[in-house]
């Protein structure tokens, strides 16, 4: 055999043996490596971890993690993690799987009507990375607060419900600024002027929302109920809203899961600076993060004469309204009587 012909062989040899390694690379690459049912998946990878997090995360989900690590240390994936929420969908190969992994996507999130910071920041804990604990400490920043000026009665006044974009690893102050930002966007220079015009602060604006909306849950009837509530106001009248008696007796007892359906005549004596039965004014903070329709209903209340309302027996859900308080009990003997034929066994206010 002479020196061509072995030249040949072998590289023919070679051949076949770099086709067969090639094909074993793109069946590790590109062959598919998932392994469940639903059509994708999201995964988590949190702030600082490593590589070897990563395979534990993806255990559940990847087929053949030789191979997925083959591949990740193949594109220096395994040097360099990215951290966030990640979606992986069926059927993808490593290439497309850590193609995904480095595409941080972002987590909608939603938020209204939360009473207290605590329960804000238990909320947003299970959809965010930071704990509960690290977001009170941002919100409850002195500085903060100082800067912007909010304390830790009134800050549930900056957090304006809505739907927000955050990526999922945003840390608790970049979380915190973005609401601030999102605040000082929302109070533009109409509403601004709308407050100033009817004599109260953004932050007076928020408490007194909080107030309309826990009293009614139908929108058209807010700006009414804050008119009344406005009426009370300039009289110098105590609010005398339920609403933040109930706060007042939720506080007081430090439980704000407790449900308090009805007003005992002996919850109006709960001494607190959130019971506008006993205390003139607006309460030191908002009682629950308004919507914007409640902030609304108070940057145009409805002007009228009305002072006095409760539950409607033919309207349910809305209010009876009066200006005096011959009428007012009219409305109120009406909705005792209704309540009396349901068997209850609280004493109401209204």
């Amino acid at each position: 055999m002479n020196v061509k012909k072995i030249i040949s062989i072998i590289a023919v040899l070679a051949l076949i043996v770099g086709f067969v390694l090639g094909f074993r690379v793109y069946q590790k690459v590109f062959k598919p490596n998932t392994n469940f049912s639903d059509a994708s998946v999201y995964v988590f990878i949190p702030s600082g971890s490593e590589f070897s997090d990563v395979k534990e995360i993806l255990k559940p989900y990847v087929d053949r993690m030789d191979d997925f690590v083959f591949s990740a240390e193949s594109r220096g994936y395994d040097r360099e993690v990215f951290y966030g929420k990640f979606q992986i969908k069926n059927g993808m190969n490593n290439f497309a799987i850590l193609s995904a992994l480095k595409q941080n996507l972002p987590v909608k999130l939603s938020f209204n009507n939360q009473e207290t910071l605590e329960k804000f920041a238990e909320r947003i804990d299970q959809q965010l990375e930071p704990t509960k604990e690290e977001f009170l400490a941002a919100f409850k920043d002195t500085v903060f607060l100082r800067e912007n000026g909010f304390n830790e009665e009134n800050i549930l006044a900056m957090f304006i419900p809505n739907t927000y974009e955050f990526y999922w690893n945003v840390s608790e102050t970049k979380f915190r600024d973005r609401l601030s930002k999102e605040y000082r966007k929302f109070w533009n220079e109409e509403r601004l002027a709308k407050a100033k015009e009817i004599n109260l602060t953004p932050i007076e604006v928020s408490i007194l929302a909080s107030i309309v909306h826990k009293e009614t849950v139908k929108t058209d009837e807010r700006p009414r109920v804050a008119g009344a509530y406005m009426n009370r106001l300039k009289m110098g009248m105590p609010l005398q809203a339920d609403p933040t008696v109930i706060y007042a007796v939720k506080k007081e007892s430090g439980d704000f899961d407790q449900v308090i359906k009805r007003v005992l005549y002996g919850d109006l004596k709960v001494n607190s600076p959130y019971n506008t039965y006993m205390n003139i004014g607006l309460p030191p903070g908002p009682i629950a993060m308004p919507d914007i329709t409640a902030i609304d209903a108070v940057l145009n209340y409805e002007k009228h004469d009305y002072i006095y309302f409760c539950a409607s027996v033919e309207k349910f859900g809305y209010h009876e309204f009066a200006s005096n308080l011959k009428d007012h009990g009219l409305n109120r003997k009406k909705y005792v009587e209704w309540i009396e034929k349901q068997n209850y066994t609280r004493d109401t206010v209204k």
